[in-house]
């Protein structure tokens, strides 16, 4: 009886988790357009500073925002280190350096690093911001 009253339960919880994993591979999509749409180039790295942020827009992606640049950065697997605590530390070949495809932003390693203009960055935070999105 127990396992009868227990199969509605696990249903339920595999159907909320395929629809969030559609709505990441939704957001993922739409960011992949957005890049080849907009032609957007590739940079080797970028300097940084220490009151650099960043944006989760999904587990493939961050704003990294610095005073007045901003950049898109593509994980090379999805991150699930954006929201796990504690941190995990960052490598870094150069202090005030990030390098595509050899350093890390929370544990994951960067595969790109795309500047953006402002117009571009609202519009990623609009993507981000999707029904269903974790923003």
């Amino acid at each position: 009886m127990k396992r009868l009253a227990a199969i509605p339960v696990v249903l339920l919880l595999s159907a909320c988790a395929t629809q969030e994993d559609a709505n990441s591979r939704d957001t993922r999509q739409a960011i992949r357009d957005f890049i080849e749409v907009r032609e957007l180039e590739p940079v080797r790295q970028i300097r940084t500073a220490t009151d650099d942020q960043w944006q989760d827009i999904d587990e493939s992606f961050v704003l990294y925002l610095k005073r007045h640049e901003a950049y898109l950065f593509e994980f090379w697997r999805p991150c699930q280190e954006l929201y796990t605590y504690p941190v995990v530390a960052d490598v870094r070949r150069s202090g005030n350096t990030i390098s595509a495809r050899a350093d890390t932003l929370r544990g994951c390693r960067i595969e790109n690093i795309y500047p953006l203009t402002e117009a571009e960055v609202v519009e990623l935070r609009d993507i981000g911001e999707s029904p269903g999105s974790r923003n």
